[in-house]
């Protein structure tokens, strides 16, 4: 299914499918793509606009069994790679635990438009970006373009935190999807994306080169079924989404 514009509809139904969206990942990551000792779990953590799906490690298993974990690089069209600098670290306050003490090992944030409503939002969105790399993983989706306060897309303004290279997001593929693994250097596996374009498995990575890939397409479809009809049609209407290239 092509992604859709969501800038058609209110905040509230984006909500309303976010949480839906959520609920489908934690579902297929706990139905057998993640390892035996790792599990999902939607929470609210700290900083952020709405619940994130977690990933977290029952147990300290350093010699886990990754199954069918990635260990080759992704494929995604744009990477890189820098050195987290120490002194930035020391700025940062904003801790991400889980209740139940259980070690957070990788965090899924799906953006929304209120992450972009104001720069004290987005900052606060920056900072947990920057404190989950510092203590795991993350994959962030964002379906929203650019605004004032990211101009080269979310990637972009995480990215800045870590080195001076600038970030180009493609004028026509103003949609980002970005893995981040965590090990030294920090790595970055974007994909820049659009209104119309289908999405690709992105990958989640539990351990500085063992990733498992998240079924966004099909995830998204499942919890587009849930919509009301009248929304589905209103996305689905003439100009609410483009042909897929």
């Amino acid at each position: 299914m092509p992604i859709h514009d969501w800038t058609r509809v209110s905040a509230g139904t984006w909500h309303d499918f976010h949480l839906a969206w959520i609920a489908e990942i934690r579902k297929v990551l706990n139905g057998g793509i993640l390892p035996p000792t790792y599990y999902a779990q939607a929470e609210q953590v700290a900083g952020t606009m709405g619940p994130d799906v977690l990933t977290l490690q029952s147990t300290d298993d350093s010699s886990a069994d990754f199954g069918a974990v990635g260990v080759v690089a992704p494929k995604m069209r744009i990477s890189a790679q820098a050195e987290m600098d120490h002194y930035v670290l020391k700025r940062r306050t904003l801790v991400i635990r889980h209740v139940s003490n259980d070690r957070i090992v990788a965090l899924i944030e799906i953006l929304s438009p209120g992450n972009k409503s104001s720069q004290r939002r987005m900052r606060m969105l920056i900072d947990k970006a920057v404190e989950a790399l510092y203590r795991g993983y993350l994959l962030l989706i964002d379906l929203f373009p650019p605004g004032p306060r990211d101009p080269n897309g979310i990637h972009g303004a995480v990215w800045a935190e870590f080195c001076d290279e600038p970030f180009e997001l493609p004028a026509q593929e103003p949609l980002t999807l970005a893995a981040y693994s965590a090990g030294s250097p920090k790595r970055a596996y974007v994909e820049p994306t659009a209104v119309g374009r289908a999405l690709i498995d992105m990958p989640l990575f539990l351990q500085p080169d063992f990733y498992v890939n998240v079924p966004l397409e099909s995830s998204y479809l499942e919890a587009f079924k849930g919509m009301p009809p009248r929304w589905r049609q209103t996305l689905d209407a003439p100009g609410g989404k483009t042909t897929p290239h």
